[in-house]
């Protein structure tokens, strides 16, 4: 592979991480400034994680550009340019899934913090079923019988 075309192929490959790293990042800010409540923590933890990204897929690049694959120029360009396109996919996809968990293991975090939900008195929302004829309460716990009997009768 000519110098051109080794050139080409960093060029176009560091362009591919750093377009997809802002991608991430800009998403990925906005999504976990959603859970975290403060804005400048959720954007610290995705810069942390672009950042990460941008580093193990620029070393793939570096890696990629020294295998030798093709023949003449072009399709050795082409044929490290499919390489990269799938790991950077792969790496994506990796980061996406990163984020997701910060953002779960935070949803987590705020609800243990918050403690449990008050539940709303059975009084306080009136009857849910209307009883039967002849059954006594308020709350049924169960129906009678066909026969019109009490509930639990071995009849």
């Amino acid at each position: 592979m000519t110098t051109n075309a080794y050139l080409s192929f960093l060029a176009i490959g560091v362009a591919l991480v750093l377009i997809d790293g802002q991608i991430i990042y800009r998403s990925g800010r906005r999504y976990l400034e959603n859970s975290y409540g403060d804005p400048a923590a959720g954007a610290s933890m995705t810069r942390l994680v672009t950042v990460l990204f941008h580093l193990a897929t620029l070393g793939v690049l570096a890696l990629i550009s020294t295998i030798e694959m093709g023949g003449s120029d072009l399709p050795g360009v082409v044929g490290r340019i499919g390489v990269l396109l799938l790991i950077l996919a792969l790496a994506h996809a990796i980061t996406l899934g990163v984020l997701a968990r910060i953002r779960g293991e935070q949803e987590v975090e705020a609800v243990v913090q918050r403690g449990p939900r008050p539940r709303a008195d059975m009084e306080q929302q009136g009857t849910t079923v209307t009883p039967v004829p002849g059954q006594d309460g308020r709350y049924p716990a169960a129906s009678p019988t066909l026969e019109n009997r009490s509930p639990y009768s071995a009849q």
